[in-house]
């Protein structure tokens, strides 16, 4: 009950990790490319941002090519974080939706647990 979400900090620690590489191999494989192949891109893409310290985001269009023919100027739109983090709409997934959902049932289980007690 006195939980309070730092949304900077989760925001900041989303951004930390490489969330949306995933995000970056699906965009080449919804262009044909075969996932083993647009993951290899990806890992390299990682490397060379670890390398320079910095985020896929932040990995310029130039250096993307380089990686792989098939990425282009739309790629940034599917690294965008409310984009990733959206995309994930199953449940138990990322998505806003999944985890309002996600919260009201531990509401409720934590509301019939201290019922509960005695």
């Amino acid at each position: 009950q006195n939980l309070v979400p730092d949304a900077a900090r989760m925001r900041q620690a989303c951004q930390e990790g490489f969330l949306e590489a995933t995000d970056a191999a699906d965009y080449l494989v919804r262009k044909g490319v075969p996932f083993r192949e647009a993951h290899q891109a990806v890992g390299a893409a990682v490397r060379e941002c670890q390398r320079r310290a910095c985020t896929l985001a932040a990995l310029p269009l130039a250096v993307w090519k380089t990686l792989h023919p098939g990425f282009g100027p739309d790629l940034f739109k599917a690294l965008d974080l409310d984009q990733v983090v959206s995309a994930r709409g199953t449940f138990g997934g990322t998505a806003p939706g999944q985890v309002r959902s996600a919260f009201a049932r531990a509401r409720r289980r934590l509301a019939a647990a201290l019922k509960a007690r005695p």
